[in-house]
């Protein structure tokens, strides 16, 4: 087993590392506040996340559901949940993930078991400093079928097609939304009391 640290983004990454070991640390950290945990065929990565990194997380995800909510679109949101294929050995928290046309399938569940309940539809990944870890590559194995990423104060919507991810110019399940509207309304937050934050994207949106 070899370990190397990152600092000081609280960042350990371990190689060949089993799936069974991978297993026994989500149980023993796995629903711990604040960590996400990627397992890639061998490698794992634990990373401690910073208000840095959680803030624009959590202002793209009241987005999602925001615009959800005025274009009348359903939407499950599952938070960090853990995502596994074990026929794959790949296996993340994602910093947020969403369920649409699929959503009455997971609603409901406590836990979710891949091939056998789909894949998120929607992941957001806010990436502070860069990852020891392609989990663009992860995403797409698993069948994500669109990312938001943020980085530099600025968002990117990604959709996969043929196995790999393409920037796209809209969001494929809330159309109304694109790049520049995500880097705007993400930004903006930090700047504005949450009642006239949210009072003027939902404006937005109906303005569209």
């Amino acid at each position: 087993m070899l370990a190397t640290a990152t600092q000081p983004v609280g960042r350990v990454v371990l190689r060949d590392i089993s799936w069974d070991f991978y297993q026994s640390l989500l149980g023993e950290i796995g629903d711990a506040p604040g960590t996400r945990i990627t397992y890639d065929n061998g490698l794992l990565q634990i990373m401690v996340i910073s208000a840095a990194h959680d803030n624009p997380n959590r202002t793209l995800a009241s987005i999602v559901e925001i615009v959800a909510e005025e274009t009348e679109t359903d939407v499950c949101h599952l938070g960090s949940t853990t995502i596994q294929r074990p026929d794959l050995l790949k296996g993340f928290e994602p910093d947020s993930c969403f369920y649409f046309t699929n959503a009455d399938s997971v609603r409901n569940k406590n836990a979710l078991e891949l091939p056998r309940d789909p894949a998120p539809q929607l992941v957001i990944e806010v990436d502070v400093t860069a990852s020891s870890l392609n989990r663009f590559s992860i995403f797409a194995a698993v069948g994500v079928a669109e990312l938001w990423h943020y980085a530099d104060d600025k968002a990117e919507i990604y959709v996969l097609k043929n196995g790999e991810y393409e920037k796209a110019a809209n969001s494929l399940f809330l159309p109304v939304l694109t790049p520049g509207a995500l880097t705007e309304f993400t930004n903006s937050y930090r700047r504005k009391m949450w009642p006239v934050w949210t009072r003027e994207l939902r404006e937005w949106v109906r303005t569209q």
